[in-house]
């Protein structure tokens, strides 16, 4: 009988093939590339710790995928190589140490010149190119690595290959075709217009586009190309370093990227990867990571290649905004209204430069929908600022052992005797008793939070003592504090209680959307919260709303508009509202604001910006009348854009909405 790990591993060989299959060979990938990627390095990883169980000819050395049989074959003068990947400055320090250890094994005297080429790692189509004194004759893709598919016709359309050499030498080059950001917008309005499926990005409609048995449709679709490797010379000296060998390409007539480095250490090698972060979004093209090669050749030839990859080159790729991790547990979280979210508990992964191990499923729909389970393999995604949430559930993996999700009867968290209930209506669970320590120290919580009063010196420890001690019983409490009220009190000196005065006293005037927010009305989150403040004005006009003049609202609907006036008139909720305005006072939203000149328009900030952080620029977008949402849509307005922005750069470029820097962004709110 098979072990768990022989299962997983089997499991994970026939998954990867499968997905090399679509991707490779039919342009068609189901999931990211960054997904695939963390299957592969846990098929190596297991194949690697338990070597009796590795398949030959695993799909974890298999370089791309079989030729298709619609286009001649092409049997390489040269074997075709994919690089190994890694992931992180501690995994390239280590690279660099095994290169050292495999060169002192070939008793190979290093010298100080060893260096390294690094360049971009361009998303595209790998591409041999083939000539004969000089002369384009054969165009090929890289295909299983033994035999690729001849494209020659289709290559002969893209202007930056030669058709004809500077100089008559008999050549193949390895390159790779890319299609420009702009033309991948222009080719999916097109196919939108026609009714036709949309290209996921640029690699996949450059790999189409040059898989088109008509070669016009590929001359319209715009190519182009980059060549970085000779694969074979005869005519000329051999260059004697990657850097040299860029330069004789580029002398010889082909399109060199120039985004390429000679670097001596490895801290340079970091220093061009975070510099290649950061600007990868300014680019007219696709990448995905940078290639580090090993500059001197004769060193390139002593460390040679392993079973799948070269050990002179490797890929580093950057963070990954989707990778696979396994849900260990689920729990419940109660909000600050007594909501109850489902939480994933995961093992821990790297997403998008940071370790997360938790993620949201949101609610009971959620996790019907994605029918995920305790044990089960998932695709987790995290994009810029966005909290990880599940994709997908990896099912072709699942042993039979995962445990489906059932919401229990109590939940102690909520306080008193934990009952839960669902909520009518909709797939929200909620606590039942919501008058408990617990429930009320978690609205006092969000009273004070930045978001909404904004008292600083009122965390959550010295609330709940201040509700320990009856010191507060309601949010106008606070505002009646003395300084006498602190006396015995733990950890309060002199100066802590002067400072907790003074920010009470400076939270006495608050803006109407911070108020509405921090009251914890049902449903009322910050951008409901705005759009209800910029829509009455007044917070006057929000509590003697009816429910029909709440629903009209955009943002709202009638589940928001019940909430919103089934709280207002409630009399426990009035008195207690009516206590406190007593001690603050509420900026209402002027017209003007509401007539701004983003009145009406969806604005999405994305990456970090030069001088402004991310909640200014948004509250800016409020100001000037418009909206500031967190995802990009076909109405979305522009997109401003910053370092190191997330996937919402490749949404606008793929619908085609309008990106903007910082500069531009503050020169609109002043026209």
């Amino acid at each position: 009988m098979k072990n768990e790990v022989q299962k997983r591993l089997e499991q994970l060989e026939t998954l990867v093939a499968h997905h090399q299959k679509l991707y490779h060979e039919h342009d068609a990938p189901e999931i990211s590339d960054e997904a695939y990627d963390a299957l592969v390095r846990e098929l190596r990883s297991l194949e690697e710790a338990y070597p009796t169980y590795k398949k030959k000819k695993s799909a974890s050395e298999r370089v791309g995928g079989a030729p298709i049989t619609a286009f001649k074959k092409v049997r390489h003068d040269i074997l075709q190589w994919s690089f190994g990947n890694i992931f992180s400055y501690e995994e390239l320090i280590e690279w660099q140490k095994k290169l050292m250890r495999h060169l002192e094994r070939e008793s190979f005297v290093v010298k100080k010149d060893l260096s390294f080429c690094v360049e971009h790692k361009i998303d595209g189509l790998k591409v041999v190119l083939t000539y004969k004194k000089g002369v384009f004759m054969q165009g090929a893709t890289r295909g299983d690595g033994e035999v690729g598919e001849d494209i020659t016709e289709n290559l002969r359309t893209i202007r930056t290959i030669p058709l004809t050499l500077t100089q008559p030498v008999d050549i193949i080059v390895g390159g790779e075709a890319w299609l420009a950001h702009s033309e991948f917008v222009r080719i999916n309005k097109e196919r939108q217009t026609n009714n036709e499926p949309l290209f996921a990005n640029p690699r996949n409609a450059a790999a189409g586009s040059l898989r088109q048995l008509d070669s016009r449709i590929t001359a319209s679709r715009r190519l182009d190309c980059f060549t970085y490797d000779i694969e074979s010379l005869h005519g000329i000296s051999e260059p004697t370093t990657q850097v040299a060998e860029l330069e004789l390409l580029s002398t010889l007539g082909f399109t060199v990227n120039q985004h390429y480095s000679h670097c001596r250490t490895v801290e340079e090698i970091e220093t061009y990867y975070k510099k290649s972060i950061s600007q990868r979004k300014k680019l007219p093209f696709e990448i995905d990571g940078v290639v580090i090669k090993v500059n001197e050749i004769p060193y390139q030839k002593v460390l040679g290649h392993t079973s799948h990859a070269p050990r002179f080159a490797i890929a580093y790729k950057f963070p990954a905004e989707q990778v696979t991790t396994k849900v260990e547990d689920i729990v419940l979280q109660v909000g600050r209204t007594g909501a109850l979210t489902p939480v994933a508990e995961l093992t821990p992964v790297r997403v998008a430069g940071s370790l997360v191990s938790r993620a949201t499923l949101h609610n009971e729909d959620q996790i019907h929908r994605l029918d995920v389970r305790v044990g089960d393999t998932v695709i987790l995604q995290k994009a810029g600022d966005v909290i990880p949430e599940i994709v997908s559930v990896v099912k072709e993996l699942r042993t039979g052992k995962e445990k489906k999700y059932h919401f229990p009867k109590r939940v102690d968290a909520c306080g008193g005797d934990g009952t839960i209930e669902r909520v009518p209506g909709q797939a929200a669970w909620r606590c039942v008793n919501r008058d408990s320590f617990e429930q009320v120290a978690r609205k006092f919580h969000h009273f004070v939070s930045k978001k909404a009063l904004n008292i600083d010196g009122l965390g959550p420890q010295v609330v709940n003592l201040l509700l320990e001690q009856g010191l507060v019983t309601s949010y106008a409490d606070i505002f009646t504090l003395q300084k006498g009220d602190f006396d015995g009190l733990p950890g309060f000196k002199e100066k802590a209680i002067d400072n907790l005065l003074g920010a009470i006293k400076e939270a006495t005037r608050v803006p109407l959307p911070k108020l509405l927010f921090g009251l914890s009305i049902d449903q009322v989150g910050e951008e409901t919260a705005r759009y209800l403040a910029q829509h009455f004005g007044s917070l006057d006009r929000i509590r003697y709303a009816s429910r029909e003049e709440l629903e009209v609202i955009e943002g709202v609907g009638p589940i928001v508009a019940e909430s919103v006036h089934t709280w207002f008139t409630d009399s426990k909720n009035t008195k207690a509202l009516e206590a406190l305005l007593q001690h603050i006072e509420v900026d209402e939203v002027s017209a003007e604001t509401v007539q701004g000149v983003l009145r009406g328009k969806a604005v999405v900030i994305t990456g970090t910006l030069p001088t402004l952080s991310r909640e200014r620029a948004e509250d800016m977008v409020r100001q000037a009348g418009g909206k500031a949402t967190s995802s990009v849509s076909k109405s979305t307005a522009f997109v401003v854009v910053g370092e190191n922005p997330g996937s919402k750069v490749d949404k606008a470029r793929q619908l085609g909405v309008e990106m903007i820097d910082e500069q531009e962004f503050l020169k609109r709110l002043r026209s």
